[in-house]
């Protein structure tokens, strides 16, 4: 092959890979070129003074705006009413970002609760959770087992999506806890479907879902304790396509535990 056909078809290869991500609402990096080594100067050269840049916007306090994410979440007495204080909440970087939170979609009155991570680009835009690619998948993973959003409470421990794409951090899901706490109590589950990881980690403190899924947990809602079983994020099955087997064993438990 000529160097010319070579550096085509590398072209080519980079272009569909930037096709895939973006369909898949993955934001793809913007590669700065590689500095030149400076030629060494014969004489000495004067220092000019550093571009000025404007100062980063303050971020509020992590402690504050805890207590300040609790006291207000706890006071909402409504959905509407969350979702309100959800819209007004300063949450830093993630609000900073976010087109639109992302509150919930399906049925308030279901005894079935589902908690996924955070937004994507399509749940950014729209308002709401699930609806790219793997909320597709979700959807056909529970129409399976007899459920739709006529049975079913869709919702995320984020309501906003992270820059980047990336997973809110710890800092985060600590500040994001309180309003996620008060949905849960809010709607008042008979059980509740734990998706991905990151919702792991936030709603138990637990890590691993590849060792947790298919386990029944239990959730402590307000005095009340309720079932919870872990399952693999569909964006991970969308990778994985060979662990939907696994999948369709947890969604099998979750349709006996309903039949009895």
């Amino acid at each position: 092959m000529t160097a010319p056909n070579a550096e085509q078809a590398l072209k080519s290869a980079l272009q569909a890979s930037h096709a895939w991500w973006d369909d898949m609402g993955v934001d793809i990096p913007v590669v700065p070129p590689a500095p030149r080594t400076p030629k060494k100067a014969h004489k000495p050269i004067a220092k000019s003074a550093p571009p000025r840049t404007a100062p980063a916007a303050p971020q509020p306090d992590a402690a504050k705006q805890l207590e300040k994410a609790a006291e207000q979440a706890k006071a909402a007495p409504t959905l509407e009413a969350l979702k309100t204080i959800i819209e007004g909440f300063d949450a830093g970087v993630l609000s900073d970002h976010a087109r639109n939170i992302v509150f919930a979609r399906g049925n308030p009155d279901a005894d079935i609760m589902i908690i996924g991570e955070a937004p994507g680009r399509s749940e950014d835009e729209s308002g709401k959770p699930f609806v790219g690619p793997a909320g597709q998948l979700l959807d056909k993973m529970f129409a399976a087992i007899d459920l739709d959003e006529t049975s079913l409470y869709i919702t995320n421990v984020c309501n906003w999506r992270p820059p980047g794409n990336r997973n809110p951090t710890e800092d985060e899901l600590t500040m994001c806890a309180p309003f996620i706490t008060r949905h849960m109590e809010l709607i008042a589950p008979k059980l509740i479907i734990i998706v991905g990881g990151v919702s792991l980690l936030a709603l138990t403190g637990k890590t691993g879902i590849m060792k947790t899924r298919g386990n029944w947990q239990e959730l402590d809602i307000n005095g009340e304790t309720v079932p919870a079983m872990p399952l693999y994020h569909p964006a991970f099955l969308l990778r994985r396509p060979e662990l939907k087997k696994d999948a369709w064993r947890d969604l099998l438990a979750i349709k006996a535990r309903l039949d009895g």
